[in-house]
């Protein structure tokens, strides 16, 4: 089979590899589509969790190709996604092989069965609907009057998204690029800004757009130090702030007192675990603005051109989808 290789820091090479077989309770997935995922960007520069060389891509959607023993053979021909942890504790797209190659082995229990009516391209951005779908449950919404996001990646776009659908009123949103900050207002923000324009502090041009300095709900999907800070000046009593950007080596730094006398819920969400079932139900709903996010799509042997948009942090790129088909 055909694959997109991180072979060393920062290089990718398109090859020639062996096609995998499905073992006991496996199936093979032939790839439809992959996103680029800032995540993919880490891992092909070189990081401890893994090694070259490697096959990248864990946003990814396909069909079932080949089953395993003890795998019910009508799976085979299904359109799917899969969560990424298998039973090894590996994640398909770091550990294993992932979605820049034509075909991936998952665990037959991880797959959840697509409609033919949703897209591949669609279905790929599932993995990220499930990481936000998880983090809005974990923020267990009790006061619905208002939520202030921090971040205009696609995480902080779907966390946007996910609030409008859960009846969240109003909704504002902090990030740094114009285009993305005008389909954000689009995508239901009553207000965007950004942080490039700010003033005296962050906090003090929020509130300047949003004629308030206490929000119940914040989110901070930017991985900023300086957001994270923000959110906390800015969180009304009994405020919950939800956190799931990345920060890398960052510590936290900030009077420990705020946090006391406001009796803020600080709130910590990682990855998509027991999300992906209500994410596909999500994604299949026709009112669910999904494709709204993907810029750009791709052939896979333009993945070259693919990761420098990625890479670029121009505003009119949110989501970079390689096609396999």
């Amino acid at each position: 089979m055909k694959a997109i290789v991180n072979t060393g820091p920062d290089r990718l090479e398109l090859q020639e590899v062996p096609t995998p077989e499905p073992g006991k309770e496996q199936v093979r997935v032939k790839v439809r589509a992959c996103g680029i995922c800032a995540t993919d960007l880490c891992m092909m520069a070189g990081w401890a969790r893994t090694g070259f060389p490697a096959i990248p891509g864990h946003e990814w959607s396909g069909i079932v190709d080949a089953v395993g023993a003890g795998v019910d053979a009508g799976l085979a021909g299904k359109p799917c996604v899969a969560e990424n942890v298998l039973r090894d504790g590996g994640e398909v797209g770091f550990e294993h092989s992932g979605g820049y190659g034509e075909y991936l082995i998952t665990d037959a229990k991880n797959v959840q069965v697509l409609p033919d009516s949703l897209s591949a391209v669609e279905a790929a951005l599932i993995e990220p609907l499930a990481v936000s779908v998880r983090a809005l449950n974990r923020l267990t919404l009790t006061h619905k009057n208002g939520a202030l996001i921090f971040g205009d990646g696609p995480i902080g776009m779907l966390m946007l998204m996910l609030l409008r659908r859960a009846g969240v009123y109003p909704l504002y949103l902090a990030g740094g690029r114009n285009e993305r900050l005008s389909l954000c207002r689009e995508l239901g923000a009553q207000g965007t800004i950004n942080y490039h324009d700010a003033g005296k502090t962050l906090a003090d041009t929020i509130a300047s757009v949003t004629r308030t300095f206490s929000f119940p709900n914040l989110i901070e999907a930017s991985g900023s130090v300086t957001a994270m800070k923000t959110a906390m000046e800015l969180g009304a009593a009994g405020a919950k702030i939800l956190v799931i950007g990345d920060y890398g080596t960052a510590t936290a730094d900030f009077p420990w007192n705020m946090l006391l006398h406001k009796e803020l819920k600080l709130i910590g969400s990682n990855a998509s675990a027991a999300a992906w079932p209500e994410a596909v139900a999500i994604a299949c709903e026709p009112s669910f603005p999904l494709k709204r996010l993907v810029s750009h799509v791709l052939p896979y042997p333009q993945f070259a051109e693919g990761i420098e948009l990625a890479k670029s942090r121009r505003g009119d790129v949110v989501k970079v989808v390689l096609l396999w088909e």
